[in-house]
């Protein structure tokens, strides 16, 4: 099996304990959040 040619993240590592993570797109801040359903939303 080749490895992916894009990173791959985990999401639950990424928004840790606290449910969500910041992320940063020219200087424009997202909230990325795992819903109770498990789904993941991203927002400005």
């Amino acid at each position: 099996m080749r490895p992916p040619s894009n990173p791959v993240y985990d999401a639950q590592r990424l928004v840790g304990d606290e449910g969500t993570a910041m992320i940063v797109l020219d200087d424009k801040t997202y909230t990325l959040r795992i819903t109770r359903a498990g789904k993941l939303i991203l927002t400005k």
